[in-house]
């Protein structure tokens, strides 16, 4: 080789061997220093993403958790000093020497004199978007306890999602610091154990006053801040629509989560922390802390802040869906851009007394929590918005849940009294709790179909006497069963039902006449229900729910049977029966003490009431 070429070559090889190699993308907590000066980004207005100074005070470790950290660190720029820092900020993203650290996620909680911020590590948050596993079933806390009251509303938000009350570290004691004197590891360590998560603004669209206040209170109480909102996808007058050019999110980008929208509109806002790809990561904190889920991501738009010494906040609305958010972790959100995440549709159709008609439509988000939760929200707010709150009144309902490869279950019942509207909502939500709670099989829900008639006028009626005119009773005959009931008014009503006594009765046999909820009641004390095996046996079951509007007739023997898997089984030989508990452990037997020989039903357009037994006497041909 020439020595010249050679010589050359040397100094080139020893410049490449001398490049220093690409910084990581993101600086870990391991490098962080107090007295670093980094950058935020976040949208105070608009959809600008603005900057603003971040000073690093120090790194709280093993926080909440092992291996789980937070960077203290105090805010300034922008609007920061008149407001401190602002619920919405929630995955501001924090460079530091041009590399990506965090996100803004915790603060002071209530009247913060400085804007003194906790980082959630951006390496945390990659970390939760894990396998893209469905959600398993809720904890039993998280369920509704039926019958379903406002009350019970608020109670189970807040026993669900009581993350959020509590301080990011339980006493100063569980702080420990790096990179700071012992004076300021001390403040810190108070500061630290007052950290909370940054509270979420919720913009809710067409809801009425009462509802609106209930619904605010309980999901304050669960970290968001609830406002008045407006139709996503229209976020303001004169706001530019997205252009080809574009980019779907940034980071500092403000980033929605739709529960609802249609002629209903709720959806959180926060701020875009990374965009790895079609990743997205936001937040810094959970939202609900769902675990793996399916939520609507969506653009947002700022419209103003609105300064507070309590606690100041983004006023922002929701706007087109752009992705899904898949994962709500301890540490982020995290999604994916593109692929849209299923709704369930709902209609309701308001026929009202005074010739009121309005139907009304909109999604909300597939979640065996928020769906039965929202759709409780979504028909009180139907009937507050269009009927009198106090006084009596009669809504009449009828409607389909449409379950996916199974079929459907079918409504139709009346309500009444001083808070009918609580009931129908109730009836409603009751079976989609236990479809999207059951432990068989996963549900898809395709949508909710509701009409509801209302009146002002009370509709009842009260079983008052049962009786036969027939004084000799026997086999193969009919028999016409009178029923007295008395209206509301005092109005007396007979209804005649023809029962057909059994060929081969004899002896003893009880009519049993009773309301809907008294025979309930007298079925499952008699073990005459149990859990479904199948999905498709308990939407059977769901369709065989006794209703409000009907009396019950039962024809009754003694007679020996039993409940297998939960289908009645009567008149069985006693060899059999023997079988059947020899095996009674394994939990699938239930013993009958009397058999049902024949069933009517009394269909009324009122609320009835009542129970009454009548015993008869076959006599022989």
């Amino acid at each position: 080789m020439n020595p010249r070429s050679l010589c050359s070559i040397v100094p080139l090889a020893l410049l490449v061997v001398a490049w220093p190699a690409a910084a990581p993308r993101y600086m870990s907590v391991d490098e962080v220093r107090a007295g670093m000066v980094g950058v935020g980004r976040t949208v105070f207005e608009g959809d600008r993403v603005d900057e603003f100074n971040v000073h690093i005070l120090g790194v709280l470790r093993n926080i909440n958790g092992p291996q789980r950290n937070l960077v203290l660190a105090r805010l300034e720029g922008g609007p920061l000093a008149n407001t401190g820092v602002i619920a919405g900020m929630s995955g501001s993203p924090v460079y530091v020497d041009g590399r990506l650290l965090g996100a803004v996620a915790f603060s002071l909680g209530q009247f913060p004199k400085e804007p003194l911020a906790g980082i959630t590590p951006i390496q945390e948050m990659v970390e939760s978007a894990g396998p893209q596993a469905r959600r398993t079933p809720v904890d039993r806390k998280a369920r509704f306890d039926l019958p379903i009251t406002q009350e019970k509303m608020a109670k189970v938000l807040r026993e669900a999602f009581a993350w959020f009350q509590q301080p990011f570290a339980d006493s100063p004691t569980d702080v420990r610091l790096l990179g700071l004197g012992l004076i300021e590891e001390q403040r810190a360590a108070q500061l630290g154990a007052l950290l909370r998560p940054i509270a979420t603004p919720l913009a809710l669209g067409g809801f009425s006053g009462s509802v609106r206040d209930s619904v605010s209170e309980a999901f304050r109480d669960s970290g968001l801040v609830p406002m008045p909102g407006g139709a996503p996808g229209s976020p303001a007058a004169g706001t530019p629509p997205a252009s080809a050019d574009t980019p779907a999110l940034r980071p500092g980008d403000a980033v929605g989560v739709n529960l609802i929208t249609g002629d209903f509109t709720m959806g959180a806002t926060g701020t875009v922390t990374e965009v790895d790809g079609n990743q997205v990561y936001a937040f810094g904190h959970p939202f609900y802390n769902l675990g793996t889920t399916q939520l609507p991501m969506t653009r947002a738009y700022v419209h103003a802040l609105l300064p507070s010494l309590l606690s100041s906040i983004k006023i922002a609305t929701t706007g087109e869906t752009i992705g899904t958010f898949r994962q709500d972790r301890p540490t982020a959100m995290a999604g994916t851009l593109g692929q849209r995440p299923d709704m369930v549709p709902i209609r309701i159709s308001l026929d009202t007394e005074r010739g009121l008609k309005k139907t009304f439509n909109f999604q909300i988000v597939d979640d065996q929590l928020f769906t039965p939760l929202l759709t409780y929200v979504s028909i009180l707010n139907t009937l507050s918005s269009y009927e009198r709150e106090y006084g009596v009144a009669t809504f009449a309902v009828k409607g389909t849940v449409r379950v996916r490869k199974h079929g459907e279950v079918a409504f139709e019942d009346v309500f009444g009294g001083d808070s009918p509207s609580v009931g129908v909502a109730a009836y409603v939500v009751a079976p989609l709790t236990l479809l999207l709670g059951n432990d068989i099989e996963p549900v898809e829900l395709g949508g909710v179909d509701l009409q509801i008639t209302t009146s002002e006028r009370p509709r009842t009626a009260t079983l008052e006497r049962v009786w036969l005119d027939a004084v000799k009773i026997r086999p193969g005959t009919t028999v016409p069963l009178k029923l007295l009931m008395r209206s509301y008014r005092g109005e007396e009503v007979t209804h005649t039902v023809p029962i057909d006594i059994p060929a081969n009765a004899t002896g003893s046999l009880s009519i049993m006449v009773s309301d809907g909820g008294r025979l309930a009641q007298w079925e499952q004390r008699d073990a005459r229900t149990s859990p479904p095996r199948a999905l498709e046996q308990m939407i059977r079951l769901l369709n065989k729910a006794k209703k409000n509007s009907r009396l019950y007739i039962r024809l009754l023997r003694q007679d020996a049977g039993a409940v297998i898997h939960g289908e009645t089984l009567s008149s069985l030989p006693p060899s059999v029966l023997g079988v059947m508990e020899s095996d009674r452990n394994g939990g699938s037997f239930s013993p009958l003490r009397n058999a049902i020989v024949g069933e009517w039903e009394v269909v009324t357009d009122s609320v009835v009431s009542g129970s009454r037994i009548l015993t008869i006497t076959i006599q022989g041909n």
